[in-house]
C-alpha cells in the first residue's frame, strides 16, 4: 500500500494492519487512543489513532467521525496548518504524518497570525453541524445563534459541572462558585460573533513541526469564541513562546478590550472538563478560575 491507494482505497487500511502489511511503529498519544506511525511501502509515513477496547470502552459513536470532520474543517480556512485526513472509519483515523521539530519563535510569530486567520474565517452558528466530543466526552454542538454568553454557560459549562458534581469531584462550595459566574455570565462581556476554533487548544495540542511551522492537532472544532483558544494556550503551563503568539495574534486581529479580564472565564470549560474525566485533582483549580472570573467581573465594574 503506498500514500496513493491509501487515499483511493481508505477503508482497506483496517485489513492492512491485521495482515501486517504494513509497517507500525507505536509512538505518544493523549490519554484517550492509541497512536501509531504507519510506514507505506512507498516510504511515506501516516499518523494513525486507535481507541483501545480494555475494560469494557468501546469506542463512542462518531468519534473519530467527529474529529476529521473538525480537521477538515479548521483546513478548509487555509491559514494555521492542519494535517490532512486520509482515513476516518468508526475505529480508527489516519493522518497526515508531520515530522516534530522544536518551538521557534518564528514559528510562533505565523502561528499567531494564521490563528487569527482561522478564526476570522468564521462559524455559520455556535456550535457546529457534526457531534461534540471533548477528550472522551460528549458536547453539545447544537447550532445556537447566541449570543456567546448564553451558548457559553449552557452549552460548555453547565455540562460539565453537574458531571462533576456527580461524579465527586466538586463540593457544594465549589459548584456554588461556577453556579455563580453562570448567573453572571453577561455581566462579564466580551459577546462576539461565532469564530472557527479549535475548541480543546490546550498547549499539548499543538505540533511543533520541524517544516518550522506549528500544527493544529486532536480539536473539538466548533463555532465558539476566539479567546477561548487563546486562553486553553495559557493552561497547563503555557504554550512556548505564549508571548509572541499572543502579540503576532493581537497584530493580525486585536482583541475585545477586557479580554483579560475574561481569560479565566474561557479556561473554566476545560477545567471542567477535567474534573469530570479525572476527579478531584484539578478541583482547585476550577476554584481558583470561578473565583479569578467573579474578581474580574469586580474590577471591570470599578474601572468602568
Amino acid at each position: 500500500m503506498d500514500l496513493a491507494y491509501l487515499r483511493a482505497h481508505p477503508e482497506q487500511l483496517p485489513t492492512f494492519l491485521t495482515h501486517q502489511r504494513i509497517r507500525e511503529t507505536p509512538v505518544r498519544g493523549g490519554d484517550i487512543c492509541a497512536a501509531s506511525r504507519l510506514t507505506l511501502d512507498d516510504g511515506h509515513s501516516v499518523f494513525a489513532k486507535t481507541w483501545p477496547e480494555h475494560a469494557g470502552r468501546k469506542v463512542p459513536e462518531d468519534f473519530f467521525a467527529t474529529e476529521a470532520a473538525g480537521l477538515r474543517w479548521l483546513r478548509e480556512a487555509d491559514a494555521v496548518a492542519v494535517p490532512e485526513v486520509l482515513v476516518a472509519l468508526p475505529d480508527l483515523l489516519a493522518l497526515e504524518w508531520v515530522q516534530p521539530g522544536e518551538p521557534q519563535r518564528a514559528a510562533a510569530d505565523r502561528f499567531g497570525r494564521e490563528l487569527a486567520e482561522t478564526h476570522r474565517a468564521g462559524a455559520p452558528a455556535f456550535g457546529a453541524r457534526w457531534p461534540g466530543f471533548i477528550g472522551a466526552l460528549p458536547a453539545d454542538n447544537s447550532p445556537h445563534d447566541g449570543p456567546w454568553s448564553a451558548w457559553f454557560a449552557q452549552a460548555r459549562i453547565v455540562p460539565y459541572l453537574r458531571r462533576s458534581v456527580d461524579g465527586g469531584a466538586l463540593d457544594a462550595t465549589a459548584a456554588a462558585l461556577v453556579e455563580q459566574v453562570v448567573d453572571r455570565i453577561e455581566e462579564f462581556g466580551g459577546d462576539e460573533p461565532p469564530a472557527r476554533i479549535h475548541g480543546d487548544l490546550w498547549p499539548g495540542n499543538l505540533l511543533w513541526g520541524a517544516d518550522d511551522r506549528v500544527w493544529l492537532v486532536d480539536p473539538a472544532a466548533h463555532g465558539g469564541h476566539r479567546e477561548t483558544d487563546l486562553a486553553q494556550l495559557a493552561l497547563f503551563g503555557g504554550a512556548p513562546y505564549a508571548d509572541r503568539i499572543l502579540a503576532a495574534y493581537d497584530e493580525t486581529w486585536p482583541l475585545a478590550d477586557g479580554w483579560r479580564d475574561r481569560v479565566s472565564l474561557h479556561q473554566l470549560h476545560l477545567l471542567l472538563v477535567h474534573t469530570a474525566m479525572f476527579g478531584s485533582a484539578y478541583r482547585d483549580s476550577v476554584v481558583h478560575a470561578a473565583r479569578a472570573t467573579l474578581s474580574g467581573a469586580e474590577r471591570a465594574t470599578v474601572d468602568g
